[in-house]
């Protein structure tokens, strides 16, 4: 069967019209029995993942030498650049936001996808209508530009956390070959990433340079019009999870339970908590959860109070399941906290990392020198060859002696792996002062005799920590947050990237106000041979080896998301199904039921997949 006869889907356009003439909340896809895909009709992920690759062409291009339009100073330029960076991960939770509660992730990526086109469109008038340019050296420094920057932020903002969700989606996570799928789709979805950031680094900075700025930015701008041709030709073969209603207000209405009922005892007994008997959960689109004793005191939320009144319903009661919604959100902030200062050293390879590599010999023979805007490819290159080795060697190999590692030690093994980059990074920074002392070009911003080439271990090394964490984490806020907050989770993620960059503005003001004091040149003066950059490479070291201490502790206390099934083995009792932490699906039995009787938890449910079919015109549930 085709999967148009199951999968429809639902028009932007018509949405938004309902939506706006009747009041009504937008439509949402009514849950259908799990279909098992055909092979023929699975959408495999390089296609599933193609639009991706055309999309983060356009992104890195503008990404590469976005701010530094006007600035001429290396502090102004790496605060401007980490502060725009930290903006563009903000508005993932808009984007989450709107896609879990309202739109869901089909609607939000289109809609956000004419925003991005918008920006992209006017940052190319910008450049090539000479109305628009009121530039510095040619580059376009107008207040018009710099808008059109964020309206960029925005669109990209809105759609990345939507669409490796969506992609994800795909996979019927009830067989344990596509959960394992699901896993592997993650990298590749990252791999094309980095396709796209290889192609804008290398090809089209050229093309910008060469050429002319307009046309570096129309390139970028059409590469976008085809990813978003390619996500629409792929309409009717998509799986559309329902949104559920807002994760706000459901959070929200936890926690304000929880201060009502201050002094409210939840029960040893966890089946005295509250729960529906349906067989889905109250909250539209989203299995039940099971109980977990972590975080006790939200259980307030879910224990019900002694009735004041005969058949009066309490009003600050709520299931289960949304109970445990909130404690696996909050269960994420402790992991956050700990990549935050991987995401600050990752910050560095578009500033601090670019800035040094403009003091070496950027030639690569007599004939041709790279520009710095391509430095990043070495960061891009080591990814694009490892994510292969990664998925297609390694972990089969470590699948087959059950060493496969968990979401949070792939995390763990990435934190330490971004610490020796930092290490290198001062040590080659150490050798290049070394030689700057020894040529006497203390006062010279003449290039240092010393090839460029000298920074691709520290790229390198960042890039192997980048399928590691970045990865890890995409993969485990997806899969552990709950069925309704995916793209929440997901942005949650992406909102590290943000914290990061803010920190690292935060670290790079600390260290030059620090430094400069009484009139000392400081360690990051505006030509870096006069300062000491491999100091501050050794306070990122510093914090980092702090970082990874503080995430040791975090993940002992992080437990798994559970979730349970109607499947009862032969004794009658529900066997739960547990996401496993690297990715795939493991059958837990509970033993709970007494000789000959079949014991039925509040909260066990069919593990049905978020696969939805017919439109509905019924309400989403906040």
């Amino acid at each position: 069967m085709h999967l148009a006869a199951r999968w429809g889907h639902v028009p932007v356009l018509e949405l938004l019209d309902s939506h706006l003439q009747t009041g009504q909340p937008t439509p949402v896809l009514e849950p259908a029995a799990p279909v098992q895909r055909a092979p023929e009709e699975r959408i495999p992920p390089v296609e599933a993942t193609g639009n991706e690759l055309c999309e983060r062409l356009a992104y890195y291009r503008y990404a590469a030498d976005r701010i530094r339009i006007v600035y001429l100073t290396h502090f102004e330029f790496h605060e401007s650049v980490t502060n725009w960076s930290g903006t563009v991960y903000i508005f993932p939770l808009l984007g989450a936001f709107l896609a879990d509660s309202y739109w869901g992730r089909y609607n939000t990526i289109i809609i956000f996808s004419i925003i991005y086109i918008l920006g992209l469109v006017g940052v190319t008038l910008s450049a090539g209508v000479p109305a628009l340019n009121e530039g510095y050296n040619g580059i376009n420094s107008s207040s018009f530009f710099i808008g059109m920057l964020y309206i960029v932020a925005l669109g990209t903002g809105g759609i990345k956390p939507c669409v490796s969700s969506f992609g994800a989606d795909q996979f019927d996570e009830s067989d344990p070959k596509q959960a394992r799928e699901k896993s592997s789709f993650f990298n590749w979805f990252y791999w094309m990433i980095n396709i796209g950031a290889l192609i804008a680094s290398l090809l089209v900075v050229n093309l910008q340079t060469k050429v002319s700025w307009a046309w570096g930015y129309a390139v970028p701008t059409m590469a976008f019009g085809v990813a978003l041709a390619l996500f629409l030709l792929g309409t009717r073969l998509y799986q559309h999870v329902p949104p559920g209603g807002s994760a706000l207000t459901r959070i929200g209405q936890v926690l304000f339970a929880c201060v009502r009922k201050i002094r409210v005892k939840p029960p040893k007994d966890n089946k005295l908590l509250y729960e529906v008997d349906d067989k889905q959960s109250a909250v539209k689109g989203s299995r039940k959860l099971t109980h977990t004793e972590q975080m006790r005191w939200l259980d307030r939320a879910a224990t019900p109070m002694p009735q004041r009144a005969p058949g009066r319903q309490e009003k600050w009661l709520y299931t289960v399941t949304q109970v445990e919604e909130v404690k696996r959100m909050l269960g994420f902030v402790p992991i956050m906290i700990a990549t935050i200062v991987f995401n600050t050293v990752y910050a560095q390879m578009s500033t601090v990392f670019v800035e040094q590599g403009l003091t070496m010999d950027l030639s690569m023979g007599p004939n041709f020198s790279i520009t710095s805007a391509s430095l990043s490819a070495f960061d891009t290159i080591a990814i694009i060859l490892l994510i292969p080795f990664y998925d297609r060697i390694l972990i089969p190999f470590l699948t087959r002696y059950n060493l496969q590692p968990s979401y949070l030690q792939r995390v763990g093994i990435g934190l330490v792996i971004s610490t020796f980059s930092m290490v290198v990074a001062a040590i080659v920074e150490a050798v290049r002062l070394g030689e700057v002392h020894r040529l006497g070009l203390e006062n010279s911003t003449d290039p240092v005799p010393m090839s460029v080439f000298w920074l691709v271990p520290q790229y390198f090394i960042i890039g192997a920590a980048e399928i590691m964490v970045n990865i890890g984490t995409l993969e485990m806020f997806y899969s552990e947050a709950p069925d309704a907050m995916r793209s929440l989770g997901s942005a949650l993620q992406l909102l590290t990237t943000s914290l990061g960059s803010y920190l690292a503005s935060a670290v790079t003001s600390i260290v030059a106000s620090a430094t400069t004091k009484n009139g000392a040149v400081g360690w990051l003066p505006n030509n870096l041979n006069q300062g000491r950059l491999d100091y501050y490479y050794v306070v990122l070291v510093i914090m980092s080896v702090l970082n990874v201490f503080f995430f040791i502790s975090v993940a002992r206390m992080y437990k798994y998301k559970k979730v349970e099934t109607r499947n009862f083995d032969p004794e009658g009792t529900p066997a739960g199904v547990v996401d496993t932490p690297h990715g795939g699906l493991e059958v837990e039995t509970h033993h709970e039921a007494k000789s000959g009787t079949a014991s039925r938890p509040h909260n066990y449910q069919p593990l049905t997949p978020p696969c939805y079919g017919r439109i509905s015109g019924g309400d989403a549930r906040d």
